[in-house]
């Protein structure tokens, strides 16, 4: 059965994937290619992995940057501490990496950072003890399924959903070069994205050419829901969808529908029409537009977003928050600030990176104990408003509330 891998960058991230995510992929403050995400403590890794088993997801640990002499030490003390914790296993690129992990006894990934693009390469680390590789962004689906059917026991994992980097899968030093600073370099995890900017392009002799202004390295997002059938059948074992930085709701939307394209093809009910719906709400979370990447041919300049940005057509509003949450029977009183929603809408409560994430269609609500059917258009300044909402989740007080428009 195929693993649908999405990515965590907190607890909140990983309740929004719980029940259609097999497993997840996460870093710590160190090591991993995400920097700037919202990366939970070393310390709190032995919870953090035995919440994520409890709810029946994989954790696999994002170590795939490049290592430097005097980190030798701290990196063998995150291994150990991600082996004491049971980490499933962890994402390597850097051979002291894969050494250290080997010498631990602890289950390893090859990272994309390593660029496998052939069968030859494959073995290599299949020789090494690899449990899986995830094989360069740059391959066509033909060429995935030839190394995956010369592989004798390490499995095969690919991207099919999220952002794409403009360089060879992801080893990019842009990042570092535009700013004169080694503290940036993607290579460490800590890009600055200089690829999603506008930029001119000048020619030596001082011609201006026809890029003035454009997008013109900020690549689509790739999309492969409505290829699912296509990728199972290559021989890829794990579906990785990339956004580790991306927010719960973003995580929520893209898990399910890539679960309902995966068990849709498992039962044998799969079609084409139902992943252009599926694709189609895709597009109310963050993206850049979309692509099937080199899965079908090299991408051309039609890949590439020249608009910039979030193409999505909803925003994040927020309405109110939780006063009170009656924990014996499940009901949760909200303090209105604005915005209007009525039946059938979807609340988002959320609180902090490690609290609250929890989705909630509105099948009732009351105000004063009397049931309404929606919110008032404008809220009286001079009092509060409050709805009482029965739950199927444990909220905190101050947790908030959201509801999503479009634009």
């Amino acid at each position: 059965m195929v693993e649908l891998l999405i990515p965590a960058q907190n607890k909140k991230s990983v309740q929004a994937a719980i029940g259609n995510a097999d497993a997840i992929y996460m870093g710590v403050e160190t090591f991993n290619m995400r920097m700037h995400a919202q990366n939970i403590s070393q310390a709190d890794l032995p919870e953090f992995v035995q919440f994520c088993h409890g709810n029946n997801l994989k954790t696999y640990l994002t170590t795939n940057i490049i290592i430097y002499e005097g980190e030798l030490d701290l990196l063998r003390q995150l291994l150990e501490s991600a082996h004491s914790s049971e980490m499933d296993a962890v994402i390597v690129h850097d051979l002291a990496t894969i050494q250290l992990a080997k010498d631990i006894g602890l289950p390893f990934h090859i990272s994309t950072q390593t660029s496998i693009s052939n069968s030859l390469s494959a073995k290599f680390y299949e020789q090494l003890g690899a449990e899986r590789a995830i094989l360069a962004r740059e391959l066509s689906l033909d060429q995935i399924r030839e190394i995956a059917g010369n592989l004798t026991s390490m499995e095969v994992e690919a991207f099919v959903h999220g952002a794409m980097c403009t360089s060879i899968s992801g080893r990019c030093y842009l990042s570092e070069d535009v700013t004169n600073n080694p503290r940036f370099s993607a290579n460490r995890g800590k890009c600055l994205q200089p690829c999603r900017q506008k930029w001119t392009l000048t020619h030596e002799n001082g011609t201006q050419l026809d890029y003035d202004g454009y997008f013109f390295l900020n690549a689509k997002d790739l999309c492969m829901i409505e290829y699912i059938p296509e990728l199972i059948e290559a021989g890829i074992a794990s579906l990785k969808v990339e956004g580790r930085m991306r927010s719960p709701r973003y995580i929520e939307t893209v898990a399910r529908l890539y679960r309902k394209a995966i068990n849709s093809y498992e039962d044998g009910t799969f079609s084409k029409e139902q992943a252009k719906l599926w694709k189609e709400e895709l597009k109310t979370v963050y993206n850049r537009g979309f692509s099937t990447g080199f899965y079908f041919g090299i991408p051309t300049y039609v890949d590439v977003s020249q608009e910039g940005g979030n193409l999505a057509d909803f925003r994040k509003v927020e309405v109110g928050s939780v006063i009170t949450y009656y924990r014996d029977k499940k009901i949760a009183k909200i303090k209105l600030q604005k915005g209007q929603f009525k039946l059938g809408d979807v609340l988002f409560f959320e609180g902090g990176p490690q609290g609250t994430f929890y989705k909630h269609e509105l099948t009732e609500m009351f105000h004063k104990n009397r049931q309404i059917q929606q919110t008032p258009q404008m809220l009286d300044r001079s009092g509060d408003y409050l709805i009482t909402l029965k739950v199927d989740s444990p909220l905190k007080r101050n947790d908030r509330v959201y509801v999503y428009m479009e634009k």
